[in-house]
């Protein structure tokens, strides 16, 4: 995750917009990320809330510009209208259900989905069993992506890794089989996505599949296998095939592996942190950091 914060280093301060931050994991997070001079905080939810909540941590509430709201819908309203006015960069989801942090992405009326865009959920993970970080979609928020969407996460994986200093990022289209199996649409849909990689259409980058998890972060899998490409055993971005193949792996690294990670929507008009109630501090400051590199 440090390589995060190198790259950052080099990027102007962003506004930060937090939806109902009245938790205490987001307001350490967004505290620390002023301190390190990566954002300016704006925060909407109950004020008095809000400034309790900073007495009890040892936070100076003044940091912070607070933007009253009764309730957390109202408060997604407002950070939502100051996104469509300008007035953010940034948007990162407090204390607040998921489904109504996304329908207020969504909201037509603010416009912060371009037309016929599309939202996808990027994750950075530092797993200490793997020599360089992964990026990988989507665990979140698609749950069957169509080929088409799939076609637009692979972009939106690329164009993470280049944020991330990776020249020619390997994506790795994650299959139960590297055969392509006419039942499994996990691998018919690779194989549509590879041969378009075969012409040209991701310029830069390689793009392979179907190809089984094995292959795609282990060489001595790939050799026993005898799958003959750049992504096997070095894969820097993993599209899974559906929610239920990436979100597995998700809470694997999370819980049972010890790794680091970050994690944002792409594909509105500015990245929305898209942490988990329950994460770390350190794993919302990871996602500010992420987010603040994706910024235009």
């Amino acid at each position: 995750m440090s390589d995060l914060f190198s790259a950052v280093k080099n990027k102007k301060t962003r506004r930060l917009v937090v939806v109902n931050a009245v938790d205490e994991h987001s307001l350490q997070a967004v505290h620390q990320a002023i301190s390190l001079d990566i954002v300016s905080g704006i925060l909407t939810g109950n004020r008095d809330e809000i400034i309790r909540l900073c007495r009890e941590i040892n936070i100076d509430p003044e940091i912070f510009t607070i933007i009253h709201a009764e309730d957390e819908q109202e408060a997604a309203l407002k950070a939502v209208k100051l996104v469509k006015e300008g007035r953010a960069d940034i948007i990162m989801k407090g204390l607040i259900n998921t489904d109504k942090y996304m329908r207020a992405l969504l909201n037509k009326e603010y416009g912060l989905l371009p037309p016929k865009g599309v939202l996808s959920h990027v994750t950075v993970i530092e797993n200490p069993n793997y020599h360089k970080l992964l990026i990988v979609s989507d665990v979140a928020v698609i749950p069957y992506p169509s080929l088409e969407q799939k076609i637009v996460m692979v972009n939106y994986l690329i164009d993470t890794a280049r944020s991330l200093g990776i020249e020619h990022p390997k994506v790795a289209l994650i299959a139960a089989s590297e055969q392509v199996l006419l039942n499994l649409v996990s691998c018919t849909d690779a194989a549509a996505i590879a041969a378009m990689n075969r012409e040209g259409s991701f310029l830069g980058a390689v793009v392979a599949g179907p190809m089984g998890l094995d292959v795609a972060v282990d060489k001595e899998s790939a050799e026993i296998k005898r799958i003959d490409s750049p992504v096997a055993g070095d894969a820097d971005c993993l599209l899974f095939p559906n929610i239920d193949a990436g979100n597995v792996f998700y809470k694997t690294n999370t819980k049972l592996c010890n790794s680091g990670q970050a994690a944002i929507v792409v594909g509105a008009k500015v990245p929305a942190v898209l942490s988990s109630r329950g994460d770390s501090m350190q794993i919302k400051l990871n996602s500010i950091a992420l987010a603040s590199i994706l910024c235009n």
